[in-house]
């Protein structure tokens, strides 16, 4: 008996791509998988089969799932599939019993021409590969997923979910850039905001928890990883979001600089003879906390404040004060918030971030509940699903930590777009 609520889920990167066979009715993994090195010498595939509840060995976490590994050379994309594909025939799940319905496609960046989850046509791979100019360093590496994935699944329908589709409801105010109307219009310099898949996936998740209307909540979503970004939600449209044209601007990151402003290029170039090259390494890989403290990593930040480590200390408190600027704007924009969200990975494992980041928000009717907020995370219980509140029963506002999937959000859309 054959499974035609399957979705193979695609996350394709330049030397790498990461899968997801999800069964849709249970919505539960069934096996998942990263092939990496693609290009190198010596390629890496490794392929998890994830059991299912109440199988035999249930209650032992070893038993639970088996990870296989393979090293080989793996020339490119394609080959990565057919690797993939014997991964799934030796090991299981059986493609046959479980056959995708279709393939959905984690894609960066659509544009102001995408706006939701689009059936992949070769016209849809054209504009994709078109709109790599604005985002050079995914959207080359989407497409070779999306052709490989085709290749090897000619039968059935593939579906692109871009990052930057749930942020195209913003308005015109929120989204323009104050530069020269004819230059920007020319260039496609606006604001397009990233991580809508998870913001999408979260909000909606929230609002479900709480049993309430989504159309009826104003939500602030921080998702915080080595990524963050935060949004302003209003009814479950996007109304404000802190990256822009790019993932650079907005908060600090890891690597990345977040808000700067423009003339720091200028003086750099000038001063230090800084190509434009130089400039892109600079703030995209030698910013955010690891140009502050030598570590993009919040752990290893902690444990240096801890040891009184001054460029800690600092790149800490930088960080903060940039996650409570964009709550008090977003605050602001939504004229007061009914739900504050965080997700990823630091989101959902930092209850210092967490209580820091919203302690000065009193006057909005933020009160989180310090043990509330200690013991949750990923695998802290919850309900279940890992779904905190960590407000107390009294604050005004409802704070929530909620994991994040947007491997299952890509693969409700396919279904949705596949069913028709």
């Amino acid at each position: 008996m054959t499974d035609p609520t399957s979705i193979l889920v695609v996350n394709s990167g330049s030397s790498s791509f990461k899968y997801q066979l999800i069964d849709m009715d249970a919505e539960r993994t069934l096996a998942s998988g990263l092939v990496e090195r693609i290009g190198d010498d010596e390629g890496r595939a490794k392929h998890t089969v994830h059991a299912e509840p109440g199988q035999p060995g249930e209650g032992s976490a070893a038993m639970l799932e088996a990870t296989y590994t393979r090293t080989l050379p793996i020339p490119d994309h394609t080959a990565g599939f057919r690797v993939m594909l014997e991964a799934f025939a030796e090991h299981g799940p059986a493609l046959d019993v479980h056959p995708p319905a279709a393939v959905g496609h984690r894609v960066v960046h659509g544009g102001a021409r995408f706006f939701e989850p689009t059936l992949i046509t070769p016209l849809v791979e054209i504009n994709i590969d078109e709109l790599s100019v604005l985002a050079p360093l995914h959207n080359p590496a989407n497409l070779a997923g999306i052709v490989a994935a085709r290749a090897a699944f000619p039968a059935v329908p593939h579906v692109a979910v871009f990052d930057t589709a749930f942020h195209q409801t913003l308005a015109p105010e929120a989204y323009t850039y104050a530069i020269d109307a004819k230059v920007a219009s020319t260039h496609r310099i606006r604001r397009y905001g990233f991580h809508g898949t998870s913001h999408k996936f979260v909000s909606e998740t929230a609002a479900a928890h709480l049993g309430r209307p989504l159309s009826e909540l104003k939500q602030i979503v921080f998702h915080l990883g080595n990524g963050a970004s935060v949004t302003a939600i209003d009814g479950g449209r996007s109304v404000e979001t802190s990256m822009g044209f790019t993932p650079l601007e907005g908060l600090v990151m890891g690597t990345r600089s977040g808000d700067l402003d423009p003339a720091v290029l200028f003086h750099l170039a000038r001063r230090e003879g800084m190509s434009i090259d130089d400039l892109d390494d600079l703030l995209n890989k030698r910013s955010g906390l690891l140009g502050l403290a030598g570590s993009n990593d919040l752990r290893d930040i902690r444990t240096a404040i801890e040891q009184g480590d001054a460029s800690a200390v600092l790149a800490y408190e930088v960080y903060v004060h940039r996650l409570r600027h964009y709550a008090g704007a977003y605050l602001a924009q939504l004229g007061g918030a009914d739900v504050i969200v965080f997700t990823a990975g630091v989101g959902e494992n930092a209850p210092f971030v967490r209580a820091h980041t919203l302690d000065t928000l009193g006057f909005a009717g933020v009160e989180i509940d310090p043990e509330r907020n200690r013991r949750a995370g990923r695998d802290g219980g919850g309900d279940g699903r890992g779904i905190h509140v960590i407000s107390t029963d009294a604050s005004r506002v409802t704070v929530l930590v909620v994991p994040t999937d947007e491997e299952l959000e890509i693969a409700r859309q396919t279904l949705a777009v596949a069913q028709g």
